[in-house]
């Protein structure tokens, strides 16, 4: 059973929510930017990070209906839509950028969840899913959304995205600090020595992905940003051994 919408709201208006959105924000700042030119699709409860992308041509936030939808930014690029989410109500590669958020830890099925992002993903797109990382401290914490569903590991999600026809390409983890409010003021010092000294303990996993056939023929995005040496993700090739977890670096944000 879902989160409801009150209870997600209700949790991102508190300080441990603030936390959580300024985290996720600054990691999806380095990966899309500001999205110029592309249509971008959140799923789940993304709303409090789809206001960051300014430079989108369109925006909508679909919301499964076990979760119910909240009014948000409805006037003129940006609509909000209450959907089956085995069946989202869009054309074949309608999005440039899609974002899942409080999606597959609580889905009744997640690869047919994530199989209709895909369908919904155009053939040079690129998906992120953010979720609760296994083995961390807020995936035990009832009083945030990440300890309700199941948690996933690295390995977890790369199975996953493949089984779906895509190709990890990038992955980070943060949220070390733990789920306490006496902690808060020290999250920033928390979150800068955890990704060294306790990898384990991160409450949130990201990772981008591609399409297969695209990513074969020409790597973008995050992968590409390596290059450059700034990622906001740390490049994940096909390997199925991951041995120790790899981190984003920390340095001025780079804009695509």
């Amino acid at each position: 059973m879902r989160r409801s919408i009150d209870d997600l709201r209700t949790f991102y208006g508190e300080p441990t929510g603030a936390l959580v959105r300024r985290v996720l924000a600054r990691r999806l700042d380095d990966a899309w930017g500001e999205a110029n030119g592309c249509d971008v699709l959140g799923i789940g409860y993304a709303t409090p990070w789809l206001d960051g992308f300014v430079g989108a041509r369109r925006i909508i936030a679909a919301m499964p209906g076990g979760q119910g939808a909240e009014q948000w930014a409805a006037a003129g690029r940006n609509r909000t839509l209450l959907v089956d989410e085995k069946r989202l109500p869009f054309a074949a590669g309608a999005f440039d950028r899609i974002l899942l958020v409080h999606a597959l830890e609580e889905a009744d099925d997640p690869r047919a969840l994530l199989t209709e992002a895909v369908r919904a993903l155009a053939p040079a797109g690129r998906i992120i899913l953010a979720t609760a990382a296994r083995g961390g401290m807020w995936a035990r914490a009832e009083t945030t959304p990440f300890g309700h569903g199941r948690p996933f590991t690295r390995g977890q999600l790369e199975r996953l995205v493949r089984e779906v026809g895509l190709e990890p390409a990038a992955w980070s983890q943060a949220l070390y600090v733990p789920p306490w409010r006496p902690l808060l003021p020290m999250a920033d010092g928390i979150e800068q020595l955890g990704r060294w000294v306790f990898p384990g303990a991160a409450g949130l996993i990201m990772l981008e992905a591609t399409r297969q056939s695209y990513a074969r023929i020409r790597p973008q995005g995050l992968a590409q940003a390596v290059l450059a040496g700034r990622p906001a993700l740390t490049p994940s090739p096909a390997s199925r051994d991951h041995g120790p977890p790899a981190h984003a670096l920390v340095g001025e944000r780079k804009r695509p």
